[in-house]
């Protein structure tokens, strides 16, 4: 389903935290990264890899120490509408409805009242929240509130949508079916997505290629294309495919878990 033209490019990108006494902390290496259109990549590496500041430069929020990162051709200096960014936590306006919270963004373009209701409903339908238009967030739980967040990315048609750890919070029943749904949205929007998590089932599920990023100071380990059909169906967690490149994938991760801790890489 993807397109071999790149729509971002991340070249040399690296990222240094100031330190109030002393060189500061290294939390990604040059690091580059290609993504066509539609891709799905999903982003794995142990906690503290520089996973979330990667996407965070990508979506303008953290500015690079060095390197650029080039989205249809223009450098990104900042946050932009090209960019649609869901977190782990909901990051919805308590005070807003539903409704209200899904329009935020096409309000902030000045878009017509009609125009950005007929575009948040058609979003609200696809996520499954019909009736809950007039709802607040704290009245919703934890899975409808993501499923708002991510209504709210859709509706301002990014080129391309950053997802960071967002089923993180969720239980396992609801973060499945969350899983699901967004795999038909991507189908069916032809979106591209780059999506961080930290579970390996999750990364291969999801994504048609699977970044592994080393312990930190980050840097992109190996590039793993995911050779499975759409649409996906969970009976593929069962597959040969699926088993053997989870065993690749876990002793990729269990290495730089290792590093991480500061101790000998484990026996093969």
């Amino acid at each position: 389903m993807t397109s071999s033209n790149p729509i971002l490019t991340v070249t040399q990108l690296s990222k240094t935290f100031a330190a109030t006494k002393g060189p500061g902390t290294v939390a990604l290496q040059a690091t580059d990264l290609s993504v066509a259109e539609n891709d799905f990549i999903t982003i794995l590496g142990p906690s503290g890899c520089g996973k979330s500041t990667l996407l965070r430069m990508v979506a303008g929020l953290d500015t690079p120490t060095s390197g650029t990162i080039v989205l249809d051709g223009k450098p990104i200096t900042g946050p932009g509408a090209d960019r649609g960014m869901v977190f782990q936590s909901y990051t919805l306006f308590p005070w807003l409805t539903i409704l209200q919270n899904v329009c935020f963004g096409l309000r902030e373009k000045g878009m017509a009242l009609d125009a950005q209701h007929d575009i948040a409903h058609q979003f609200i339908k696809k996520v499954g929240l019909q009736g809950f238009e007039n709802h607040f967030p704290k009245q919703l739980s934890g899975g409808m509130q993501q499923r708002t967040a991510l209504a709210r990315a859709l509706a301002n048609d990014p080129r391309i949508l950053l997802m960071d750890e967002p089923f993180g919070a969720l239980d396992h029943q609801t973060r499945e079916l969350m899983q699901e749904l967004l795999q038909g949205i991507w189908e069916a929007e032809q979106k591209t997505v780059l999506f961080v998590t930290h579970d390996i089932d999750e990364a291969i599920f999801m994504g048609n290629r699977v970044v592994v990023m080393s312990a930190r100071p980050g840097r992109i380990k190996c590039d793993i294309p995911v050779p499975l059909a759409h649409p996906r169906h969970y009976s593929v967690k069962t597959t040969p495919v699926f088993t053997e490149l989870k065993a690749r994938l876990t002793e990729e991760i269990r290495i730089e878990v290792h590093k991480a801790a500061g101790l000998q890489a484990p026996a093969v």
